[in-house]
């Protein structure tokens, strides 16, 4: 995948085709360019001076525009303009502002904008990037029936059984941590959801949805967006043009979005057809769906339509739910190596709180403030949204004197938000200390930014948290996670992925039992597996 203006990158066909589209597409530019009209008479929000046409594209990093969007802030403000091509863009990087307009003001921020990127790629299933409509609330009242706290919390002897899987799992190949966390969420949301039981190890259906989860990872960005937005022309070029910017992702993408709807899916209603009960989400919405009538059950009296939204919503859970919580848990794992006094008093509460002759159960969690407080400083620490999901306004706006216009893309920064200095002193540094009272307790205060704003706030945040917590857990109390032997004069310098999410790229590490004595029979013992 080539960087936006990465343009050494880019092979010279691709440039060729994006030279001879530019003349078609300049007279889109001129029309849209001041396309937003003004009759209020107050001005944009502060920002970087555009330059014609290209906007300010130049003026943001490709691989972090978080960084440059932070960067801004700190000149213009907690509210800033910018274009880039085609594309207006406001910026929020303050948690105070993004909560004003985006949880207060959320009946005119909540749609998402219309990119010609997500259809392209098979994305319009997805309830997360829905515009805001009755289809996206038809989704929403099935994820939030499936993960409000009272329901979630059924789910969690499926989470302990996945957390100690994952335990067997690193005890077997430690050298092989990242399959094994990238399984374990992902498990447990086939499980939840469609009563699938992954395999412990190489599930095909979890090794399908991580390959397409890292291209979207890497499109969905207003900055890409902005390219066919502004250049639909490309999106007309065949796939077997060799070298075309984007066809390697969008024919991966399409392909494992499709499947990853798809598959699991049938199952289910393959087997409701043969009347075999399936424990999942999927199979009691649609069991529901057909014992009550239409309108009871959403807000369409198509029942084809009431179908595919419970398909969508249940791929959006897996997709956007698998993601999240593996990039949590690696950079969990990176902040161990880089931070081991953290790692030796999280394990000294464990030890004093559980002892060594069971594992952690999800009723210990109160009985754990620095537990809770390392996950709290791992969503802060590194953002696995850094700019959340582009929110789009329904309609014109006035901010504290500033006009924001219709169908602007509203961009979260909760990369600024989780680097304000004023709330989180040395803000880079990993210090779960900074959610702790002078007592040892959690204070009052959660990095709920990293969960999204208003009513695109992330649904599945108890089932989300419920995972992180044991498998963190878990982890903590059989395993130590180390830097390996380096080369005399070699460092260890972390690297981490771009795009809409960010994850630390593969980095090595040493993972151990923290016992000398711990046997897999022992471990077996703990995990309730019969040996």
């Amino acid at each position: 995948m080539y960087s936006f203006l990465d343009f050494e990158s880019i092979p010279r066909t691709t440039v060729i085709a994006c030279t001879t589209t530019f003349g078609l597409a300049i007279a889109g530019l001129i029309r849209n360019y001041n396309k937003k009209k003004n009759a209020t008479g107050f001005p944009l929000p502060p920002g970087p001076r555009p330059l014609p046409f290209i906007g300010n594209t130049l003026d943001i990093k490709p691989d972090e525009p978080w960084v440059s969007y932070t960067q801004w802030g700190s000149t213009y403000g907690d509210l800033v303009y910018s274009r880039v091509l085609n594309l207006d863009i406001i910026v929020i990087n303050s948690e105070d502002v993004a909560k004003e307009l985006l949880d207060k003001r959320s009946h005119n921020y909540s749609d998402r904008p219309l990119w010609p990127v997500n259809q392209l790629f098979g994305l319009s299933f997805a309830s997360a990037i829905l515009p805001y409509g009755d289809v996206w609330r038809l989704h929403r009242r099935i994820l939030h029936q499936a993960f409000r706290p009272a329901t979630a919390a059924s789910y969690l002897p499926i989470q302990v059984r996945k957390s100690h899987e994952l335990l067997l799992n690193l005890y077997d190949s430690p050298g092989n941590y990242e399959e094994h966390v990238q399984s374990f969420p992902a498990s447990i949301i086939m499980s939840v959801v469609y009563g699938y039981e992954a395999a412990r190890c190489s599930d095909p259906l979890v090794e399908k949805v991580d390959k397409a989860t890292r291209v979207i990872a890497q499109i969905l960005s207003p900055e890409r967006a902005a390219v066919l937005a502004s250049f639909p022309v490309l999106m007309r070029f065949p796939t077997w043009v060799p070298d075309m910017l984007y066809n390697n992702a969008v024919t991966t993408c399409q392909r494992h979005t499709a499947e990853m709807q798809e598959v699991v899916f049938n199952q289910v209603r393959n087997k409701m057809v043969e009347g075999i009960p399936v424990n999942g989400v999927v199979y009691d919405a649609l069991s529901k769906l057909e014992g009550e009538s239409p309108s009871d059950v959403g807000t369409s009296d198509d029942s084809e339509v009431m179908t595919e939204a419970i398909k969508g919503a249940a791929a959006t859970a897996f997709l956007a739910g698998a993601e999240t919580t593996t990039s949590t848990i690696f950079t969990f794992i990176l902040a161990m190596i880089l931070y081991p006094d953290v790692q030796r008093r999280a394990q000294k509460e464990i030890d004093s709180v559980i002892g060594e002759n069971r594992l952690p159960v999800f009723e210990d969690r109160e009985s754990l403030p620095f537990i809770e407080a390392i996950i709290r400083e791992t969503l802060r620490w590194h953002p696995v949204l850094p700019l959340g999901l582009a929110h789009a306004t329904t309609n014109d706006d006035i901010y504290e004197g500033y006009f924001i216009p219709k169908g602007t893309t509203i961009i979260a920064n909760v990369w600024a938000m989780s680097r304000n200095e004023s709330k989180y002193p040395n803000a880079s540094e990993f210090i779960p200390e900074r959610w702790l009272a002078a007592d040892g307790g959690l204070i009052d205060d959660t990095p709920d930014y990293a969960f999204g704003f208003g009513r695109r706030f992330c649904v599945g945040k108890p089932l989300a948290e419920a995972s992180l917590w044991l498998g963190i857990a878990s982890m903590l109390a059989v395993f130590s996670f180390r830097k390996p032997d380096l080369v005399s004069g070699e460092e260890y310098e972390p690297k981490w992925t771009f795009g809409a999410a960010s994850r630390p790229l593969p980095f090595p590490c040493r993972i151990t039992p923290r016992s000398a004595d711990l046997s897999k029979e022992k471990l077996m013992q703990l995990c309730h597996v019969d040996v």
